[in-house]
């Protein structure tokens, strides 16, 4: 690369993306230091101590909201990204026109428009439906929202795959469904990983549509955390917290991965 192109050879370039990361990882990190503070206050640190990891692990509360927002995330990640693949596999071949193209911003909705608006809408058409069940209303928003999540990584991934090897096989007279399952599925398999994994992180980390749809017994834990701060801010919240982002780093990471492995088989 030229030099005179490469930003990193930009007056100033090294102290500013220094001072970035620092201004964007410094909170975090001051949330994963004090989360192993002995003392209850938690801007007084009084030494080091893994209590309040073991007091979060013991939290019946706590783990009875972490299980009902596994239980919406992974059923949610689990239709969302079903109806993604199909939206994705229509769109990426259909001609880019009339009803294609607004079959494609409906279904990229959710993202252009205030999560408030959306889950304010989701509230009122469950209240005219007479839906009462918290599991079923969660189960249901999560996956309307995570749709155009797990949507975007699986139609790049159909974008960039050509139709040679799915035809080839139909040439030798296997069906429709065993090329999708054979040919087209592995092909695009990095990108339904990728999807699925951004679907359930959302899932998971939502509050706004979670706490308006909240009733007995069908509490997230973003709510639970919220509810938990309203109180009081303790070293417990920040051991939850560290939790929290060591199990979304483990995802981030391996949808990295299986994205990385799938462009350098490209």
């Amino acid at each position: 690369m030229n030099r005179a192109t490469d930003v990193r050879h930009y007056p100033g370039a090294r102290l500013v993306t220094l001072i970035f990361f620092i201004w964007l990882y410094l909170p975090i990190g001051v949330v994963v230091w004090y989360s192993f503070n002995e003392n209850r206050l938690v801007s007084v640190w009084s030494g080091f101590s893994t209590k309040w990891y073991a007091a979060a692990l013991e939290n019946k509360a706590l783990l009875a909201a972490l299980e009902v927002s596994f239980i919406v995330a992974v059923i949610a990640t689990i239709g969302a990204t079903l109806i993604a693949l199909c939206a994705a596999m229509v769109l990426s071949r259909a001609p880019r026109r009339g009803i294609f193209q607004l079959s494609e911003a409906v279904v990229n909705m959710p993202l252009m428009l205030p999560e408030i608006v959306v889950a304010v809408a989701v509230l009122i058409l469950f209240s005219q439906i007479g839906l009462t069940n918290g599991m079923l209303k969660l189960i249901l928003a999560h996956t309307a929202f995570c749709t155009p999540f797990a949507f975007l990584p699986i139609r790049a991934r159909m974008q960039g795959m050509t139709l040679e090897m799915e035809e080839a096989a139909r040439d030798l007279f296997a069906s429709p469904w065993v090329a999708f399952r054979r040919v087209t599925l592995p092909m695009i398999a990095p990108g339904v990983f990728a999807g699925a994994m951004l679907a359930f992180v959302i899932s998971m980390d939502d509050f706004i549509t979670s706490n308006l749809l909240n009733s007995g017994g069908s509490t997230t834990l973003p709510v639970y955390i919220f509810g938990l701060i309203k109180r009081g801010t303790t070293p417990e919240l920040n051991a939850i917290s560290t939790l929290m982002i060591i199990a979304s780093l483990i995802i981030a990471t391996a949808a990295l991965v299986m994205s990385s492995r799938a462009m350098t088989r490209d």
